[in-house]
């Protein structure tokens, strides 16, 4: 029986700062149920709170202890290994925030480890220090291996783009922390103190989302509202070797498959 959800965001719920149709819905009904979730982002930029900021300005309710974001797993999948540890950061707001939340020490000297994130300052100066730190000896961490993100006016370059320029520099694979990494995922599931066979992913993205629910052990629900088409979806399922097990064309009919099944479980009840 699923007692919660891990939602993906963008693609899922909106397009950029645009509602999809039916994503207000979707966490009204969940409220409604009484059912559990969370909503899991590769976005290390923003704060949980921005994320929140984000959801609520398009009417879809969100509070930031509802978020989990690639910045903050990252942080504390360090913390976790080593706590208090010296970190070197090349990131945003968020990334900086969730590590000082973690307790991390932030350094440019000797870092014990470097944790990546999408850096729209990005330089070749930040590239040599990279480069520098790794090679004396610092743990490589990226946030998420997204090589492009969407924006308002077109696409541009992500996390991913930057930490392959890190990794070619210094010949060191990072320790990839976002989707479709099943390290988030297990991060959420924790939060929510369920085990995996207990929780359900949505998402849009079969290569990120519905392949790092199946990593983790979850039960997977894609959405064609995004990334994956009718059209497209057998490659990624031949790309991925991962099958999602349930699929909707939008947000309504996830809605009335949820409805479905919380009527089923009133009956056994």
């Amino acid at each position: 029986m699923i007692k919660a959800y891990l939602i993906d965001l963008d693609g899922t719920l909106y397009h950029g700062r645009q509602r999809i149709e039916g994503a207000d819905k979707l966490i009204q009904t969940l409220n409604d149920q009484a059912v559990s979730y969370l909503f899991v982002t590769n976005n290390s930029s923003r704060t949980p709170q921005g994320v929140a900021d984000h959801l609520n300005g398009m009417g879809i309710p969100a509070e930031a202890s509802q978020v989990c974001t690639s910045a903050v797993s990252a942080a504390e999948y360090v913390a976790e290994e080593s706590p208090g540890a010296k970190v070197a950061c090349i990131g945003e707001a968020g990334l900086l925030q969730a590590i000082d939340e973690a307790g991390l020490q932030l350094t440019e000297d000797k870092p014990e480890y470097v944790i990546q994130g999408i850096d729209r300052e990005f330089s070749y100066h930040k590239l040599t220090k990279a480069l520098r730190w790794i090679n004396d000896g610092a743990t490589s961490i990226l946030t998420n291996p997204d090589l492009q993100l969407p924006s308002d006016d077109g696409l541009t370059p992500g996390a991913g783009t930057i930490g392959a320029a890190i990794e070619a520099a210094t010949g060191v694979s990072p320790t990839v922390i976002g989707k479709p990494s099943s390290i988030i995922m297990k991060s959420a599931i924790d939060r929510l103190n369920l085990r995996a066979d207990e929780v359900a992913v949505i998402g849009d993205n079969m290569r990120t989302d519905i392949a790092a629910g199946a990593a983790a052990g979850c039960e997977t629900l894609l959405v064609l509202t995004g990334v994956t088409t009718r059209e497209n979806m057998d490659n990624h399922i031949s790309a991925t070797k991962v099958r999602p097990d349930h699929v909707f064309d939008d947000l309504h009919k996830l809605i009335e498959w949820l409805s479905q099944q919380a009527s089923q479980a009133s009956k056994k009840g």
